[in-house]
């Protein structure tokens, strides 16, 4: 399993390369939401690699990224993980990429984009948005969020529909039993202090001041992209982000939820590859 030191922690990445391919081509990167990992990415990496280098990664307690108990004290705010991002392209002697990003990784990637926006070609940026404060939502998600990752169970997989019942509220399509089973396997995975610390910090009366602002600056190709149905981070969320923006790019995915890269794979590539091929691809 290959693993690369970013900051103290051990990082799981992998590269989606195609076979034929005799030359360099752009990188682009994929970042995961929250409770995930990069495996449900790997479809997508799979239909782009003609064109990229695709690397997946897991964020630092997520997925195959496992926190021990000797790391680094980190932080979980979203420009630590954006940092994170950083140290590990220099690891990898990456440059310029091109950034693929999804929920609260898009968030991540936000930041990233606007610190470090000379190493950034043009980013893709789905289910991700603009979130109103309501204090006492947040303080019942926050809640209601902490006893679902405090309350997580190996034999949950073992339970008959279980992933059909975890999945449920992220899709309006269904998508392949084996994604579902993934996903449900990296929420049981994910490190508690780094699933609970991210809860706080992506839904937060502070990332709710400081976005639109970050928004508002991107200065890279950018391409928004909302499922209609998508009750996580709903559409509308989206469409503000983006009008904050002349240089952001907005698409809504009809009958698609939260993950519209699973859920309807050919229109998700479609307006993907419209985008990358609005300037060359080439970093």
């Amino acid at each position: 399993m290959p693993l690369i030191d970013v900051r103290g922690v051990n990082h799981y990445y992998e590269w989606i390369r195609h076979p034929q391919s005799k030359f360099d081509k752009p990188v682009m990167v994929f970042l995961h939401g929250w409770g995930g990992s990069g495996r449900y990415w790997r479809s997508t990496a799979e239909a782009l690699a003609e064109d990229f280098d695709c690397l997946l990664y897991d964020m630092r307690g997520f997925g195959r990224s496992v926190l021990e108990e000797n790391n680094p004290n980190l932080g979980y705010d979203m420009i630590d993980y954006a940092e994170d991002l950083a140290v590990l392209l220099d690891k990898l002697n990456l440059n310029r990429v091109c950034l693929n990003a999804h929920s609260m990784g898009a968030s991540i990637a936000t930041l990233f984009i606007n610190r470090y926006s000379h190493r950034i070609a043009r980013a893709i940026l789905t289910c991700n948005g603009i979130f109103e404060y309501d204090a006492r939502a947040f303080a019942a998600f926050h809640k209601f969020g902490g006893y679902v990752v405090k309350f997580r169970y190996n034999w949950f997989l073992k339970f008959p529909l279980a992933d059909r019942m975890f999945m449920s509220r992220f899709l309006h399509r269904p998508i392949a039993k084996s994604d579902r089973m993934a996903f449900l396997a990296d929420f049981l995975l994910a490190d508690y202090e780094a699933a609970v610390g991210t809860i706080y910090t992506s839904v937060s009366k502070t990332a709710v001041e400081i976005m639109p602002k970050e928004f508002a600056q991107i200065t890279v190709p950018t391409l928004m992209v909302s499922g209609e149905k998508d009750i996580i981070i709903p559409a509308k969320m989206g469409r503000q982000a983006a009008a904050l923006n002349d240089g952001i790019k907005y698409v809504e995915l009809p009958e698609t939820s939260h993950f519209p890269m699973l859920e309807d794979p050919e229109a998700y590539l479609q307006v993907v590859k419209e985008f990358l091929q609005v300037e060359s691809a080439v970093v």
